[in-house]
């Protein structure tokens, strides 16, 4: 109520000083003219007087009755133009008031709609302590996947199925095999398992104790934020500060600190760490892409003008490349097509790519009529893309042309 009471206040005072200052100028314009008509009418009786005492001749009498006169009707123009203004200062008044009385109406409708009226002050430092006393009890990695919501097993080879089934197998009876550990965790994670791979990937760093290195703890915060579908949990954000301690360089790490920061109101901290991998980093670097696509609303919300120099263009075979093959003999089609979705899934599943890869690599997949494999790369990146819907739309979208291409062979 006080804000209300004090904004009331500073409103009303600084629109009386407007009106005020508005009408200052009529009052000044005031004429002296009326003084002076009636100055000029007293000398017409005085003429008059001196005319009847026989101090003035008649010739000048009528002289000095002519002049009066003259200037009578001057100082009453002056007056008639005097009232004209205002009248039209009146007017000018009036709008002046009407304008104010809207603009102090119109400013606190204005914040009611989009402020906050009746919230209290929150200064920067209280912020960020409320920000960190959130992020302090956020959601554990059990309860983030607990409302993860069940993915639709992707499309797999069966003979790969066999071996990873196998593989967990063995280690029912070897659960202390670093190696066959390091397998399970990595095969899981291609398989979508997150869970499973993240803990499997915690048994093997318990395993291997002090020879644990930084990527082992990099490999485990990733996995369990493919696991939360992207959200970065304590135990995540715990693998990732022993991961980046050991390898401050590591660029996956790297992004997840950010991503880390981002997803918990602190733009002010994610936009250092993803500004200086940007520059650190390789134009193919697997984290360069999903970095651009948020960097800039980062920036806005960190109140920092973003560096041009830290965007890219795009990379990689275009859409034409794969409607020329479309127009080759079908022979030839087949291998141009093969070696560049060969060699295009080889990059992607190694370093990453940018969300146009994916989708060109869907693209590529349709023409080969390989659905089960557009699948398993759609289902890859709704995992890598969790948080960037514009990036999901794209390969969404490239996927549905992909079916209707198979649907219509």
């Amino acid at each position: 109520m006080a804000f209300w009471i004090a904004v009331g206040f500073i409103s009303t005072v600084v629109a009386a000083l407007v009106f005020i200052a508005a009408r200052k100028p009529s009052e000044a314009q005031s004429p002296a003219a009326a003084y002076d008509l009636q100055v000029y009418r007293d000398q017409l009786s005085e003429l008059d007087r001196d005319l009847a005492r026989g101090t003035l001749s008649d010739a000048e009498a009528t002289r000095a009755r002519t002049e009066v006169s003259r200037r009578i009707l001057d100082a009453d123009r002056t007056i008639q133009a005097s009232q004209r203004v205002e009248v039209q200062s009146r007017r000018g008044l009036g709008l002046i008031g009407a304008g104010l009385v809207a603009m102090i109406g119109g400013a606190f409708w204005l914040y009611s709609v989009i402020g906050a009226p009746g919230y209290p002050d929150l200064p920067l430092n209280e912020r960020i302590a409320l920000i960190e006393e959130a992020r302090e009890n956020r959601p554990s990695q059990d309860m983030a996947e607990d409302q993860v919501a069940v993915r639709p097993a992707p499309a797999v080879d069966p003979d790969r199925l066999a071996l990873v089934a196998q593989l967990r197998i063995a280690l029912e009876s070897r659960p202390d095999d670093p190696e066959g550990l390091n397998l399970l965790a990595a095969n899981e994670a291609m398989l979508g398992n997150f869970r499973a791979a993240h803990r499997a990937q915690s048994r093997l760093i318990e395993l291997l104790g002090e020879d644990a290195i930084g990527r082992h703890y990099i490999d485990l915060a990733e996995m369990m934020i493919f696991a939360a579908s992207g959200y970065v949990s304590p135990e995540a954000e715990v693998a990732l500060r022993i991961g980046l301690q050991m390898e401050p360089g590591d660029g996956t790490g790297r992004y997840y600190a950010g991503q880390m920061y981002a997803q918990q109101g602190r733009p002010d901290l994610a936009l250092p760490i993803w500004s200086g991998l940007l520059s650190d980093s390789r134009p193919d670097a697997p984290w360069v892409d999903p970095i651009q696509l948020q960097i800039a609303d980062i920036a806005f919300a960190a109140g920092v003008d973003l560096d041009p120099a830290l965007l890219a263009t795009p990379r990689g075979p275009t859409a034409a490349d794969v409607a020329a093959a479309e127009g080759m003999d079908p022979a030839d089609q087949q291998v141009m097509i093969q070696n560049m979705v060969a060699g295009l899934a080889d990059r992607l599943a190694t370093e990453g790519g940018t969300p146009e890869d994916w989708a060109r690599l869907i693209t590529a997949y349709g023409v080969l009529d390989q659905i089960n494999s557009a699948q398993l790369v759609l289902d890859n990146a709704q995992v890598v893309f969790a948080d960037i819907p514009d990036a999901l739309q794209l390969i969404n979208d490239a996927f549905g042309t992909a079916m209707a291409r198979a649907g219509s062979q």
